[in-house]
């Protein structure tokens, strides 16, 4: 039979923790004497009662925890704790002044954990600090588990080649558990340290405290949520842009890596094919996009830099945020954002999107095939980061890469079936499915957001982003009839 109880334990202790998260917005409302910290309080015990029944539930026969999960199990695991915490994460906004309804509310609840920064909420502004934090915080929690998940689960799934990056432990191929809890101290040690230092950062370069706190949650989590409707162009502060780009640019970068570049071998991280191939599409992006507003009249001179420096980095790490409206940079500018959107960071980051490396594989399958069609009688051996490529990984990613698409399709055609402009269908289905957030066009490009959008809209795009976190196949292989009977 298939055994839910470690399941329910497991998600129940996700849940418990998820309640006691929900204290700290509500602090800050009491603290600042806003009566939504009734509804925070109200949302925690609601979250830390179910969680404390799931966990108890899921006890094993003698009362002990579970100790592994098989890969069942597994995969079942990673789309019901993530609708989970997506739905009990709902409920503060219902209750609060916030005020949205459900469907709403589990919209914006999901993009806060799967770090998309999709929001359905306007006057961020003239928000209370319970909310703010809220959101900044599904954030936070999102990108820490997303890190332990791209490091510790997926690669054993082998998810779209993820396997390349499996870490192994002894002869324990199927017990995740125990990897799980070494990774995620390490990884989350990373995580701690980046956001203690983006949000000094990004306070000496001119936030106030409170701003600074929740933009670096989620700056280092690549979510993109802020607490201003306009985003970073709130601030108009340059010193404020440059002291966030880095920190997008590092949360995009394989946790692993700067685990061991914290370690004192930075030049593992520097060496790594992701890591170069990165930082160097970004670069060339950020002068294609300076160049193309100097020869436009768009923006002139350094002017031109800052923008598209922000933006394009905001964009290839798939964090969100934006300095102005990009929307009206012109044709080409849209599609070299939409581009850039589909690919987001590198595998192991708290980035979404294909990964960098599906398209080094992608590229590098290609080149073989190429040469044993000039050669066909020669024998070549295929290399990723200096070591034999698996064919097994590359015929992953070349079904992946055909599954994503055909996804971003479908997402696409049901969108303007729903009655959205092709832009605006286009832009909002890889926004979605890359988890990158503000998409193109008067609706939701920019400083928009998707508030107008009606509610089929708005459930095709919460389906598009979970599948996107989770990299479509945990969800997809739920629907086939052969995982359920073993």
């Amino acid at each position: 039979m298939f055994d839910l109880r470690p399941l329910a334990f497991i998600v129940g202790c996700l849940l418990a923790a998820f309640g006691v998260a929900m204290l700290l917005p509500a602090m800050f409302d009491l603290a600042n004497g806003h009566k939504d910290w009734q509804g925070f309080l109200f949302s925690a015990l609601i979250t830390l009662f179910a969680g404390a029944s799931l966990a108890f539930v899921g006890r094993g026969p003698s009362g002990e925890a579970p100790s592994a999960l098989n890969l069942r199990q597994a995969f079942l695991l990673t789309t019901l704790s993530g609708i989970a915490l997506a739905l009990f994460g709902a409920i503060p906004f219902t209750l609060v002044s916030a005020d949205l309804d459900f469907t709403d509310a589990f919209f914006e609840s999901l993009s806060g954990l799967t770090t998309t920064g999709a929001t359905v909420m306007t006057g961020l502004d003239q928000s209370p600090s319970g909310i703010l934090v809220w959101r900044g915080l599904l954030q936070w929690i999102g990108g820490i588990g997303i890190v332990v998940a791209a490091t510790a689960i997926m690669p054993t799934l082998r998810v779209g080649g993820m396997q390349l990056f499996r870490i192994e432990s002894s002869n324990q191929s199927e017990k995740f558990l125990p990897r799980v809890g070494q990774i995620a101290g390490a990884r989350g040690l990373v995580y701690l340290l980046l956001s203690l230092a983006c949000g000094m950062s990004l306070w000496l370069a001119g936030m106030s405290p409170f701003d600074a706190m929740v933009h670096s949650m989620t700056t280092v989590s690549a979510g993109g949520f802020s607490t201003s409707d306009m985003s970073f162009a709130h601030w108009n502060n340059v010193w404020i842009e440059a002291a966030a780009i880095p920190f997008m640019l590092i949360a995009a970068m394989p946790f692993t890596l700067l685990w061991v570049a914290m370690n004192g071998n930075v030049r593992g991280l520097w060496r790594d094919s992701q890591v170069q191939t990165f930082l160097a599409l970004t670069a060339v992006a950020v002068l294609v996009m300076t160049v193309y507003q100097w020869l436009n009249e768009i923006n002139g001179g350094w002017m031109a830099f800052r923008y598209a420096a922000f933006n394009i980095s905001s964009m290839t790490s798939g964090s969100g945020f934006v300095s102005t409206d990009y929307s009206a940079w012109g044709p080409f500018a849209m599609v070299l954002i939409l581009f850039l959107m589909l690919i987001s960071g590198c595998t192991g980051s708290t980035a979404s999107g294909l990964k960098i490396f599906r398209l080094q594989l992608l590229y590098i399958s290609s080149l073989f095939q190429i040469k044993r069609t000039v050669h066909a009688g020669g024998v070549f051996k295929a290399h990723y980061n200096n070591r034999p490529l698996p064919a097994a990984a590359a015929s992953a990613v070349t079904g992946f890469f055909f599954l994503y698409i055909m996804t971003f399709v479908v997402i696409g055609m049901l969108l303007m079936g729903a009655g959205l402009d092709f832009v605006t269908a286009i832009s909002s289905a890889a926004a979605a499915l890359a988890n990158v957030g503000p998409g193109l066009g008067p609706i939701i490009g920019g400083q928009a957001n998707y508030a107008s959008l009606p509610d089929g809209v708005i459930w095709i795009l919460s389906a598009a982003m979970l599948l996107g976190r989770l990299e479509l196949l945990p969800v997809f292989v739920l629907l086939m009839p052969r995982f359920w009977r073993g």
